[in-house]
Formats: C-alpha cells, sequence, structure tokens
C-alpha cells in the first residue's frame, strides 16, 4: 500500500519523519459534506531508502497484508464476536434481554482480546514504512 507524504525531518539510521494526510470520505470537497473537521495529518517513522529531506514530498509504502489484517481485527472481530454471543444465548434458550446481554458482553471480551493482541504484537513486529520515491 502506498501513501504520499511530506518529509518533516530526518532521524539517526537513515530514518525520517513524515506527514500522511488523511483523506476524508468525500473526496476533499468541503461544500458536499461536513466531515473535514476530521480530517487531520498523521505522523510516523519511515526507512529513508532514497536520502530524501525535509520539505520534500514523497510515496511511503506498507505491506498491504499487515495493515489488511489490522483492519480485520479492529472492525470484523468485534462483529463476530457479537453475533456469536447472541448465537450462542440463543443456542442454550436463553430469552431477549439475556442474548443481548450476552451479545454485548461478547463484544466487550472482543474488545480486552483486541487491545492485548495488539499490545504484544505491536511490540514484536510493528507496521513498518518505507521511503520508495
Amino acid at each position: 500500500m502506498t501513501q504520499d507524504a511530506i518529509v518533516t525531518k530526518l532521524l539517526p539510521h537513515d530514518m525520517a519523519e513524515v506527514a500522511v494526510t488523511r483523506s476524508t470520505a468525500c473526496g476533499g470537497n468541503c461544500g458536499s459534506c461536513e466531515s473535514c473537521m476530521f480530517q487531520s495529518e498523521l505522523k510516523a517513522v519511515a526507512r529513508n531508502l532514497i536520502e530524501a529531506k525535509p520539505g520534500q514530498r514523497v510515496v511511503i509504502e506498507s505491506k498491504s497484508s499487515r495493515i489488511f489484517g489490522a483492519a480485520i481485527l479492529v472492525y470484523v472481530m468485534p462483529l463476530l464476536f457479537f453475533l456469536l454471543g447472541y448465537a450462542l444465548a440463543a443456542l442454550a434458550g436463553a430469552g431477549e434481554g439475556i442474548r443481548i446481554l450476552v451479545s454485548f458482553a461478547a463484544l466487550l471480551v472482543s474488545a480486552v482480546v483486541l487491545v492485548l493482541s495488539q499490545r504484544r504484537k505491536n511490540d514484536k513486529k510493528p507496521i513498518t514504512f518505507d521511503i520508495i520515491a
């Protein structure tokens, strides 16, 4: 996955800090929606493979599989836990109120699992970026 960025400063060991502007859902046409108030600039550290200088516009790359894996964890896993909690309570013969309570409890469990797995994963192998152009 590639994104445009601007080098903000050079760091030791051939690394650089880059600023990436998150795009809006409406494509940047601020007259059509109000989502731009959430637009912000993210900073990341990237390997400076091309010896870019501060102020230069660059293209950064990361492994798509790492990004998609994180997205699945954040968006799909909680939904699956929620539905699974409801289904298990229904199979156990629980009433509607208990089914809903169990599904929200499963959603809470998914949040705990997500936080713990991300803490462990980030220590071992964080998502890395490379400046490629």
